[in-house]
């Protein structure tokens, strides 16, 4: 695929004690000739061991856990240099890197959207039912906050604009920085769009999640009670 002039892209991985699947998604994510940006988020197995001597990629480290958000702002912080667009995948093994050709398909020539992988098939006997009902939660109250309508609010894999997407004011720095960060970007007037992904759920693959129901469905809330809040008072 030729790159034309403000379309440089770069990977942007966030991760936290994935030593068992980052590997194999930083090496899926080489092979597309991106740069690879891994944002270690205060990880306490081996994950960096794991990665450290793949020759390519720029990792990045905190030393304490910060939350996904906040290692994603860092990744784009750091791809903002070499990159305009900042492709986001998650280190979980569930993304399949190669499918943001998709995504970059997907943008038009004329604007600089975000564009959410919309993964199919999360349906399937294999999907967690956190996952299926925590879409179809966040999904409605993306919209009810003010956000674009789409249909799969807290997928990982995305393209963001750069340095468009460091310039919105997000203030959840863990799992809720993506829904919020929808919502910012259509109050700004950036366009969200989706374009289809595939999503690799196998039972038998090491896939490990850190979404804890009963935690984030109270920083969800709070999260959305916050923008509601100021859609309702402020933006009027």
């Amino acid at each position: 695929m030729t790159v034309k002039k403000n379309n440089r892209f770069a990977f942007v991985i966030p991760v936290y004690n994935h030593a068992g699947m980052l590997a194999q998604v930083v090496r899926d994510a080489l092979a597309t000739g991106y740069p690879v940006f891994v944002v270690d988020d205060g990880s306490t197995d081996n994950t960096y061991d794991r990665i450290k001597d793949i020759k390519g990629i720029q990792i990045l480290r905190h030393t304490e856990n910060q939350g996904k958000g906040a290692a994603i702002l860092t990744g784009f912080a750091a791809a903002a240099a070499v990159a305009d667009w900042a492709i986001t995948v998650d280190a979980d093994g569930q993304h399949y890197p190669e499918d943001a050709k998709k995504l970059i398909e997907a943008i038009s020539h004329n604007s600089r959207p975000i564009v959410v992988g919309a993964r199919a098939g999360m349906t399937g006997e294999h999907v967690p039912w956190t996952s299926s009902f925590g879409r179809k939660f966040s999904n409605f109250w993306v919209r009810t906050s003010g956000g674009p309508k789409i249909s799969d609010s807290q997928s990982g894999f995305r393209i963001y604009p750069l340095p468009e997407a460091l310039k919105l004011k997000t203030k959840a720095r863990r799992f809720q920085f993506e829904v919020e960060i929808l919502v910012h970007a259509k109050r700004n007037g950036i366009p969200v769009m989706e374009a289809p992904v595939r999503v690799n759920y196998n039972p038998n693959g090491a896939r490990i999640s850190h979404f804890r129901p009963f935690v984030d469905f109270c920083r969800n809330s709070s999260t959305f009670s916050r923008l509601i809040f100021r859609r309702i008072f402020f933006l009027r």
